[in-house]
């Protein structure tokens, strides 16, 4: 939103009726969707995980030696994190932290596969998600995008691997 309250053009998305969408409502009602299913036994992020570490091997290996209960809790705490940023553009202490984390000198999470993460993220929404819509999809692109620029931003800066 710009400091007037109105939505800047570039982010003025529109149901087929026309009508505007507030993507925090929708990310929230998505979100809210999502971790109210259970799919084939499984919750949300533990169905998240076991999408994403199959899709590449490098991200198994990443993955090899890691409490995936406490990753799982970690990530959940890590959405209400990248939604605050996206809503105010101003990265919190909590945020900094996981992207100094995961820079070169630490976790080492290269900027590839943080597109691989929202791709594997957007087809488990899919999947858990009932009302899942083409506007759903962009609301969690849109929100996570300004969490995962960030991320791979981090990476390289040496100014940032202070922990």
């Amino acid at each position: 939103m710009t400091t007037d309250g109105r939505i800047p053009p570039n982010l003025d998305v529109r149901h087929s009726c026309g009508c505007p969408v507030d993507i925090e409502q929708l990310f929230d009602e998505s979100y809210g969707r999502v971790l109210s299913r259970e799919v084939g036994g499984q919750g949300f992020f533990s169905a998240f995980y076991d999408r994403f570490l199959a899709a590449s091997p490098e991200v198994a290996e990443k993955f090899r030696y890691t409490d995936m209960p406490r990753q799982q809790a970690m990530l959940k705490k890590a959405f209400y994190h990248l939604l605050a940023f996206y809503a105010s553009s101003h990265a919190d202490y909590y945020l900094h932290e996981v992207a100094v984390s995961h820079s070169r000198v630490h976790l080492d999470i290269p900027p590839r596969l943080y597109d691989l993460w929202l791709e594997t993220l957007i087809a488990t929404v899919r999947r858990f998600d009932d009302r899942f819509t083409d506007e759903a999809e962009l609301a969690w692109r849109l929100v996570m995008s300004p969490g995962i620029v960030y991320m791979k931003f981090h990476y390289e800066r040496e100014d940032t691997f202070a922990l």
